[in-house]
């Protein structure tokens, strides 16, 4: 457990791609002091957060839990911290939700045993692990940093960085190590069960994604996607000047049932065929678009920004359209506005009425600079489809 060692395998995690969330209570705390006192420490923990408290992890939570130090618990917690870094991640980096509990030497002797269990949640599996300690073999301090080289050894390998750390455990102190992998359907079904927020298939190929840490979205059915999707997502990356391009599918539906894992996968095989990132959401709703892409610009239709704004969707109350589209505002989101037909009528941004509190949220994509009069609906139609 020399500190070289432990210092060029944080180095190797650094220099990998991964972004982490990280949630701990009970021990290995070294293992954060590790992580962030080596340069490049920002390169992959996006956030740390400690839940000592009983209070602090129930509201993590949103549950009083019925065991502190269970697998089951770091299990839930890395598939939290996962979520996390789903929405603090920068677009097409892969992300790891890390979650760990431990029940180590206090002050007072325990009556049960010295333990803690780790879990490592990345999008396609998931690693666990749980050592039982020997009592009375070490104290607190040297509990902990046990704990915390096993973290780091699991971090290492869960980013795909090769070495070792000699953890300091004895031959009786088996880790007890499990491995699961999921498939594109059931990460698909997770998804839309509610378990993850979303899904990130990042075709458009660019090495680890992009340094840009904004999400420009255009969010829609897709169905089919048509040179429309294309061309609007295009001009609206340059009328705002840069950002990550990418379009989103919601696999939860306002006023419909949910898609199927069938039907979304036919969807996203068209964001491959054309090399372009595609998200799946579990999310309808854009003020909930907005809190799981904070800082994003979603492009929308001028007919959706009159929907936006259609007090009907708001049980007729103004001030609850400017609290919810407040809330947007509070997010860093914008709307990026391309003009089309509503009501028979082709309609920019300017033709509709946005209340002067939150005019600065919605920006016009000029007509000049996109205008195409392309329906899913009529193609559909053409092609003898259903809607």
């Amino acid at each position: 457990m020399g500190e070289a060692a432990i210092r060029t395998i944080v180095e190797a995690i650094h220099s990998s791609p991964t972004q982490a969330v990280v949630y701990l209570s009970g021990g290995a705390s070294l293992a954060l002091g590790w992580l962030m006192s080596v340069p490049g420490a920002s390169n992959t923990l996006l956030e740390a957060v400690v839940p000592y408290s009983r209070v602090s992890m129930v509201q993590l939570l949103g549950r009083v839990p019925s065991q502190h130090c269970s697998q089951a618990m770091a299990k839930e917690m890395a598939l939290l911290a996962y979520n996390r870094a789903l929405k603090l991640s920068k677009p097409g980096y892969p992300v790891l939700g890390v979650g760990f509990t431990g029940s180590l030497a206090t002050s007072r002797p325990k009556r049960g045993d010295h333990r803690f269990f780790l879990s490592m949640r990345a999008s396609n599996r998931i690693w666990d692990s749980s050592v039982t300690l020997t009592k009375n073999l070490r104290c607190r301090e040297e509990e902990d940093k046990v704990s915390s080289c096993a973290l780091i050894q699991a971090m290492a390998k869960a980013c795909q960085v090769s070495g070792t750390l000699d953890s300091g455990l004895t031959e009786s102190e088996v880790p007890y190590e499990s491995e699961t992998h999921f498939t594109d359907e059931q990460e698909l079904e997770q998804l839309i069960n509610g378990h993850l927020t979303c899904k990130i298939y990042p075709f458009s190929g660019e090495a680890h994604g992009s340094d840009e840490d904004r999400k420009i979205i255009l969010p829609g059915s897709f169905n089919p996607l048509h040179e429309g999707h294309l061309k609007l997502l295009e001009v609206a990356l340059r009328v705002c000047g840069g950002g990550y391009p990418c379009f989103e599918i919601s696999a939860i539906n306002a006023d419909k049932p949910p898609l199927s894992v069938a039907q979304i996968k036919d969807r996203v095989k068209q964001f491959e065929a054309v090399g372009k990132t595609i998200i799946v959401s579990n999310q309808p709703y854009f003020y909930k678009k907005a809190e799981l892409f904070p800082g994003s610009s979603f492009v929308i239709g001028a007919d959706t920004a009159a929907r936006l704004v259609d007090l009907k969707y708001y049980e007729g109350s103004y001030k609850r359209m400017l609290e919810i589209l407040g809330d947007c505002k509070r997010t860093g989101c914008t709307f990026l506005v391309g003009g089309r037909n509503v009501d028979g009528v082709f309609k920019v941004l300017e033709d509709l009425d946005i209340p002067e509190e939150i005019t600065d949220m919605f920006i016009s994509i000029p007509a000049d600079k996109f205008r195409m009069d392309i329906s899913s609906t009529e193609i559909r139609k053409n092609q003898g489809g259903v809607s």
